[in-house]
């Protein structure tokens, strides 16, 4: 189980990260919505479509999988899911894949998406993976250039094919 860490210095700008409950998900599938990308191919309504809450009960039941949200003053205000993969490659070692991060529009800019990220990467080198590895669309240059500010390297091209 995930530990729940806090980083900040007062009350008002402690920032917790634990693993989502069932009760935030109508927030993160609003954040998931919340750009251009995002509203093509999600469907925030309320009430909100039984698909999210199977996909949700799916990832948490599964132990290679967290869905961990930033919380701010009790409202969630940044996610990320988390999946680790076993390998045999690198000695049969654990990679972590990073993907769905997102921070709520009223807190972009704020350092939140920093702090997600770093608290992600700790977490995965102490679950023992010897690798971080990430997707993001290629129509989000922001989304880019703030992961090669966070150390990442643009080392392989991805490619997806959609079914």
């Amino acid at each position: 189980m995930i530990k729940e860490k806090q980083v900040g210095v007062t009350m008002d700008t402690t920032v917790r990260f634990r693993i989502a409950r069932e009760e935030d998900v109508s927030e993160i599938v609003q954040m998931l919505a919340d750009d251009e990308l995002g509203r093509k191919r999600e469907r925030y309504e309320q009430p909100l479509p039984s698909c999210y809450l199977e996909a949700f009960q799916a990832i948490d039941q599964d132990h290679n999988n967290e869905l961990v949200v930033a919380v701010k003053s009790e409202e969630v205000i940044g996610v990320l899911q988390l999946t680790y993969i076993p390998y045999l490659t690198y000695q049969g070692g654990w990679r972590a894949l990073i993907e769905s991060v997102r921070v709520h529009s009223r807190a972009r800019g704020s350092g939140i998406g920093e702090q997600l990220m770093t608290w992600a990467i700790q977490w995965a080198k102490e679950k023992g993976c010897h690798v971080v590895q990430l997707t993001t669309d290629k129509q989000r240059p922001d989304a880019l250039r703030f992961y090669k500010k966070l150390g990442f390297v643009d080392s392989h091209e991805g490619m997806k094919y959609h079914l």
